[in-house]
Parts: C-alpha cells; sequence; structure tokens
C-alpha cells in the first residue's frame, strides 16, 4: 500500500483500514466527520493526516490537540506503531468522541492514549512532548496559546493544517507572538499548506 507516495507494511494498511471502517461505523451515531467526505475518507482525511508524520517521521512524543474523529491523532498513533516506539496524547474534550478515539486506539493497537480534557488544562497531565499536530481546531492565534506551554523548549515543532486563507491567521498571529515558520504545500489539497512552527515566543515576553 502506497500513502502519500511511500509504502507501508501490510500491517500498518490493516490498521489504517479497520480504523476507517470504525469511522464509518460510529458516524452513524455521531458525527466525527463532514458526511459530504466521507466518501473520500482516504484521500481527505487518512492522506491528508499522514502528510504530518511524513514531515517528522522520527519516533517521539506526539500532542494532538482537538482529535475529534482522531485525524492526525489516531493515523500518527498507527504509523508508530510500525516503529514500535513513540507515543501520541489525544486531547478531546467530547465524551462521546474521545470513546471513539479509545476504541479506535485499542482495536488497532496504536501507540496513542485519550486525555479527556481541554487544552488548556493539559500541561499537568503532558508536561513534555515533541511534537504537536491539529486539524481543523482554531485560527492560529489560538492555536499558538494552547501549544506555548510546551513550546518553552525550542525543540519542540507544531504541525497545523491550515486553508487558502493561512496568511491572514499567521498575520494574525504575529501581533502576539513571534515564531519561525515553514509553509509545507499539502500533497492533498490544492491551496492548503502543513504550518510547521517553532521558536515560538510571546511578543511580550521579549526583552
Amino acid at each position: 500500500m502506497q500513502l502519500n507516495g511511500k509504502a507501508v507494511s501490510r500491517e500498518t494498511q490493516e490498521r489504517l483500514e479497520h480504523f476507517v471502517t470504525l469511522v464509518r461505523k460510529w458516524q452513524k451515531s455521531i458525527n466525527l466527520i463532514a458526511p459530504s467526505t466521507l466518501d473520500d475518507i482516504w484521500q481527505r482525511h487518512v492522506e491528508d493526516s499522514a502528510q504530518i508524520f511524513a514531515l517528522s517521521p522520527e519516533p517521539c512524543q506526539w500532542l494532538d490537540l482537538g482529535s475529534g474523529a482522531g485525524f492526525p491523532g489516531v493515523v500518527t498513533a498507527i504509523l508508530l506503531a510500525e516503529h514500535d516506539a513513540g507515543w501520541v496524547h489525544l486531547v478531546e474534550s467530547n465524551q462521546k468522541k474521545a470513546a471513539f478515539l479509545r476504541v479506535a486506539l485499542a482495536e488497532t493497537s496504536a501507540r496513542g492514549s485519550v486525555h479527556l480534557d481541554r487544552a488548556e488544562n493539559l500541561p499537568e497531565i503532558v508536561p513534555l512532548c515533541d511534537r504537536i499536530s491539529a486539524r481543523a481546531l482554531a485560527e492560529l492565534d489560538l492555536l499558538l496559546q494552547y501549544s506555548s506551554p510546551w513550546m518553552t523548549d525550542t525543540a519542540t515543532r507544531a504541525f497545523f493544517h491550515k486553508g487558502r486563507d493561512y496568511a491572514q491567521e499567521v498575520e494574525k498571529a504575529h501581533g502576539r507572538w513571534s515564531f519561525d515558520l515553514v509553509k509545507h504545500p499539502s500533497v492533498v489539497e490544492p491551496e492548503s499548506y502543513v504550518l510547521e512552527i517553532s521558536q515560538l515566543r510571546h511578543r511580550h515576553c521579549q526583552k
């Protein structure tokens, strides 16, 4: 199986296929993804999520904010299982979605755990992480606010999916934050990007 042009093992393929089956099953009772994207779930959600891991494929500790249906958090956790190393902390404040995520992780033997809480409450529960991800959660300025407790470590990087209006969000975020930015064109969605953020600093804290 090819995922964004790279081969994955048969075991990883089976895990991803089972995850997709679970999404389709649970979608009947809770709204996990937009119904209009269900028929194109592999490209719109699985491959779109997998490009995050492709940008930082080394096994490490991930924090996935607002995990929802598990994109990209569960996909990352499944891909980490192939390495038998690394971990994903999935953060979800909706109880039903958190229940789905726990089932998805358990049934795919993915390397992750679920925290039923809001992102702003997590620093005490997950004190350290190497990478942060979020997809369709909030504007960049708010994502940076959520991420800032972990990004005091200059080695921590964040990866956020953004659409064609990303430039406006970046400009707004620069009102409160300074950061290094690398724009990775989406391999799935035209005019969309994965924004890689590092060296985050609150402007009020700068000398």
